[in-house]
């Protein structure tokens, strides 16, 4: 049987519902805030567990299958870059809902004989046969591009990015890289709880009848067979996947822009009246990048510069650099307003500057620079918020995968890679069992924008992975994930360690705050001051003097990110993993 289902081959008593509640829905009794986290005996009490530590190697993703793959390779010999590329493939299966190599891809890593941060810019460009009349003519009433559909796709970076970083840092042969999996997409493995939640929720939106998409019949047949989805802890099977993969393993990573792939790519954009071509394919390729810097305190902390949002966390790390954070008390409402007034100023710059380089030439000195920082940081009042925040005058939605991995060399990893919103665009191109990206989405459409759209042009990208250095040497690898979220979520988890103190596990599941508001990318007004997400964990006392100054709060379950970090210790290594999913951090 060509396509096998999440149910195929499987014992009856197997395919039947599970005795045992495995989400929320199922169970009244787990949706219950008033229920605090059971005690530890150690650590801080609303930690969800201690660090992983281990001498030679470490890994944390947001599977635990793609966890124990990059362990697998770094056990091999393979070296961090091995094991993230390793781990990433294996996300692909089993996290379609985050990531898959119908997306892009960024990574930071710390090159021990060079002892200096690496940038790897793995991002993909517009096609070059669509047109911004063509574009417009698809916008949305607010002047916006759809969420999905042909239109917001653009050529996928993911598999070059790999390619390039394991021909200049890899030690195993590219094949044996790919093996773990090829290896679960061909024999299966039970669906994670995110994975089945969200699996779930594309479902429902790729199939109503005002989706625009243009071909959903793909998904339909690999993820709801049966008309529904698969559930947490059912066997998933993509043999087509599996396939695909092993035409890249051996074929090398320009496999999926050249060749049996590139040609099924265009086939099928043909036959839906799409616009990618193998011309746009092969002509994609990942560029080698400087990070960019600030220091935080004692510490410096590291992002790739647009058209990555990176230089977001930078921003508002220089702006809290400023004041005595730690002096204004862990979880206080001083903390997180100075926290959130950072994030308006910086993602005001965001919405101005961040662009495609190839197009557009960013004032990077100046929105890094701490006289910058400091006229910014004097627009903060501590008892109110501003009205409304502006992007300086320069002289002259979403869900990814983090991960990270290290070895024994000392060669620290930090990679994030996505489809962007949800999924990805909805389309999955015939046979090869992944789904494209909806990446141009972020693209603006008004004339003068940086970011407006344009044939052969990379979009704004949300995706970034942290780094930070002290005195010169690695000491930390680092994401959050989703969306506008990342650079929130980085400020947030390095002030937990840098001005609270927290562990490497602590500092990530301290509770979080998310802002939404303001101007973006695209060129959309979603209005000041906007509106403070905050987690249940914030203390009380700290809600009602966030209510004083003037913040107006809404409930984001699920919006507060995803984080993976690895930290390095003379000798040995500690990492930690996100307790809002399902991911695993292991060391050895």
């Amino acid at each position: 049987m060509r396509r096998r289902t999440f149910l195929a081959a499987l014992p009856a008593a197997a395919a039947a519902a599970p005795a045992l509640a495995t989400s929320r829905g199922e169970n009244p009794n787990r949706d219950r805030p008033d229920v605090a986290p059971g005690d530890r005996v150690d650590g801080a009490t609303f930690a969800s567990r201690s660090a992983a530590w281990g001498l030679h190697g470490a890994a944390a993703t947001a599977h635990p299958l793609a966890t124990l793959a990059a362990i697998e390779i770094l056990k091999a010999g393979g070296s961090a870059v091995d094991a993230a590329i390793a781990a990433n493939a294996v996300l692909g299966f089993g996290e379609p809902i985050a990531c898959g190599i119908g997306g892009d891809a960024f990574c930071m890593l710390w090159d021990p004989k060079q002892k200096k941060v690496i940038g790897l810019n793995g991002s993909g460009r517009s096609p070059r046969g669509l047109s911004l009349d063509t574009v417009r003519g698809r916008a949305r009433p607010n002047g916006t591009l759809p969420s999905h559909g042909a239109v917001t796709v653009s050529v996928p970076g993911a598999v070059d990015a790999w390619w390039s970083l394991h021909q200049r840092y890899g030690k195993l042969p590219w094949k044996r890289v790919l093996e773990p999996a090829i290896r679960h997409a061909e024999e299966g493995a039970p669906v994670i709880q995110a994975t089945a939640f969200y699996v779930e929720s594309s479902n429902r939106i790729f199939t109503r009848p005002e989706s625009g998409i243009e071909e959903v019949e793909n998904f339909r047949r690999l993820w709801a067979p049966e008309r529904r989805t698969p559930r947490e802890g059912e066997i998933f099977r993509n043999p087509d996947l599996a396939r695909t993969y092993r035409l890249i393993a051996e074929g090398g990573g320009r496999a999926f822009y050249e060749g049996e792939i590139a040609e099924r790519i265009e086939r099928y954009f043909r036959r839906i009246g799409g616009w990618m071509t193998r011309e746009d394919l092969a002509a994609h390729r990942s560029e080698w990048v400087e990070p960019r810097s600030v220091r935080y305190r004692d510490i410096d902390v590291w992002a790739l510069p647009p058209n990555s949002q990176g230089l977001v966390t930078l921003q508002m790390l220089n702006i809290l650099d400023e004041f005595d954070v730690r002096g204004m008390g862990f979880q206080s409402a001083a903390a997180i307003h100075h926290g959130v007034e950072a994030k308006r100023l910086a993602f005001e710059d965001r919405a101005r500057f961040y662009a495609d380089p190839a197009f557009y030439r960013q004032p990077v000195e100046w929105l890094l620079s701490k006289e910058y920082a400091k006229a910014r940081a004097a627009l903060i009042r501590p008892d109110r918020i501003a009205p409304a925040v502006y992007p300086g005058k320069a002289p002259g939605h979403g869900d990814t995968t983090y991960l990270t991995t290290a070895d024994a060399d000392g060669m620290m990893v930090s990679l994030i890679q996505s489809n962007y919103r949800g999924m990805g665009s909805g389309l999955m191109p015939d046979g090869l069992g992944f789904m494209f990206q909806n990446r141009g989405e972020l693209f603006a459409l008004a004339d003068g924008h940086p970011n407006v759209y344009a044939p052969g042009k990379r979009p704004f990208q949300t995706i970034i992975p942290g780094f930070a250095t002290k005195d010169g040497d690695a000491l930390l690898s680092f994401g959050v994930m989703g969306g506008d979220m990342q650079p929130q979520g980085q400020t947030q988890v390095i002030s937990n360690l840098v001005d609270f103190g927290l562990g490497l596990q602590e500092a990530g599941d301290s509770p979080r705050w998310h802002h939404t508001g303001g101007s973006e990318p695209t060129g959309e007004d979603l209005g000041q001051p906007g509106v403070l997400n905050l987690e249940t964990g914030v203390p009380e006392k700290t809600k009602a003097e966030l209510a004083r100054i003037g913040w107006t709060f809404k409930p984001n379950p699920g919006g507060y990110g995803g984080y993976q970090a690895i930290q390095r210790w003379p000798g040995r290594y500690a990492a930690a993993t996100e307790m809002r999913k399902d991911g695993v951090a292991l060391a050895y």
